[in-house]
């Protein structure tokens, strides 16, 4: 009888321009997702969720932070789907009270998350597709 594996899951960034600076910029990072205070592998997920707001939705729970442990780690993906420039999410914490940011069409965002506030969502527009997703412990 084989073992399970531990997954091990990497996310990695890339950042190019040709004159962003006056130069020429290549950045490139990645890093293993790990639990806190560990070299261990984070090894669950929600998955990888696409949801379908047929109208502008405010104050709409993505993750709540009753569901999770504050003392873990959490990393957070979200996605604008949206290929129309004015469509724009709105990314929340802490039950809508502080703006994290927008994103606009295809934008996306990865963050990690403490897990004590809630991560909530405004859309700016019907028929918006939304893309999320909570690796954790």
């Amino acid at each position: 009888m084989a073992l399970a594996q531990t997954p091990q899951i990497t996310a990695s960034f890339s950042l190019s321009s040709p004159n962003l600076t006056n130069d020429s910029l290549s950045l490139s990072v990645q890093t293993k997702l790990s639990k806190a205070g560990s070299a261990d592998s984070l090894s669950q997920t929600t998955g990888l969720a696409r949801k379908n707001y047929a109208t502008a939705v405010t104050n709409e729970a993505l993750y709540l932070a009753a569901d999770y442990d504050d003392d873990k780690s959490h990393k957070i993906y979200v996605r604008n789907a949206s290929t129309d420039v004015t469509q724009y999410v709105e990314v929340t914490i802490g039950s809508g009270n502080t703006v994290i940011g927008r994103l606009y069409a295809q934008d996306f965002m990865y963050l990690p998350w403490s897990g004590n506030e809630d991560i909530d969502i405004n859309t700016s527009d019907n028929n918006m597709i939304v893309e999320h997703m909570l690796i954790h412990e």
